[in-house]
């Protein structure tokens, strides 16, 4: 049985749930797919739909088969179909149905920071599927994902998981390579990101392109011109993203250990979310930055 409303001005707010006929959330997942990308994809939108309840949700992969993988345009033209197949059922049953009208969905890439190549290929996706989606940015930069950076951080010893209590790490680096891959724009979108997390350790932190030539090494040199002994690096990714080598390369050209990307940490779900809802409208509470560990 549901429980009654609280009443009184300190009632919990009544929780949000998706508007009957809303556009499905897509999830643009790029890279080579595999069973932990899909399973990593699955936990994202699982805790987005723990935060809507009534979500419709659905995966699309960049470079899918269409067999074990669906491919974005191919889920998104199956998107449309559906939305259309239901309308016409409602007239047939003889109920009251509106035709559609909109977006059959939101299109939210599953990408941390701008990279200009993959929203080429989401792009050219929602045309292949029929250009009936809407598309969302990117989910950073935000606050909640420099609390990710430091959680994963913290979590390869790498930085003080509690800096109220003072907590000391052995390890604990003092300068923080912010490793993203895009090119300069997303150096320079990472760059807002590290800013908040270097709030949050209280050490220098600079952001690199892992897919620059040189620019891993250089920034490397720059924290270490600048008094920092022991360097860590952070990647600015949430996986998929990541082609399978290239952070362990990037480790041993600036000689440091590295963190794990962010994964389905459960800010990524929530963002994923919220550049929803904002593109629909829905009124829904806004992530905020988390207070530090």
């Amino acid at each position: 049985m549901p429980r009654p409303r609280q009443s009184g001005r300190h009632r919990r707010p009544e929780p949000a749930a998706a508007p009957e006929g809303a556009p499905a959330l897509v999830l643009a997942v790029p890279g080579a797919p595999s069973a932990a990308i899909r399973s990593l994809a699955e936990e994202v939108v699982s805790i987005a739909r723990s935060e809507l309840p009534g979500l419709e949700a659905a995966i699309g992969f960049l470079e899918g088969d269409d067999t074990e993988y669906p491919s974005l345009s191919t889920v998104l033209a199956a998107t449309e179909k559906l939305r259309t197949e239901r309308y016409e059922l409602a007239l047939a049953a003889g109920r009251e149905a509106t035709a559609p009208t909109g977006p059959a969905a939101v299109v939210v890439p599953l990408l941390a920071g701008p990279d200009s190549a993959q929203m080429r290929q989401v792009r050219q996706a929602l045309m292949d599927g029929g250009n009936t989606a809407e598309l969302t940015d990117v989910l950073g930069p935000h606050p909640l994902l420099a609390e990710a950076l430091h959680v994963r951080l913290s979590e390869a010893g790498l930085a003080r998981a509690d800096r109220a209590r003072l907590f000391t790490v052995a390890t604990a680096a003092d300068g923080i390579i912010l490793a993203t891959v895009g090119g300069e724009e997303a150096v320079q979108a990472a760059g807002i990101t590290g800013m908040l997390l270097a709030a949050r350790l209280a050490v220098p932190v600079m952001a690199a392109a892992l897919d620059q030539e040189g620019s891993i090494t250089s920034v490397a040199d720059q924290l270490r011109a600048a008094g920092a002994e022991q360097l860590a690096l952070a990647p600015y990714l949430i996986g998929p993203e990541l082609a399978e080598g290239l952070l362990d390369e990037a480790s041993k050209e600036a000689g440091c250990a590295a963190a794990e990307p962010l994964g389905a940490y459960p800010a990524i779900g929530k963002l994923v979310l919220s550049q929803y809802t904002a593109a629909l409208g829905i009124p829904l509470q806004q992530p905020q930055g988390a207070p530090s560990l």
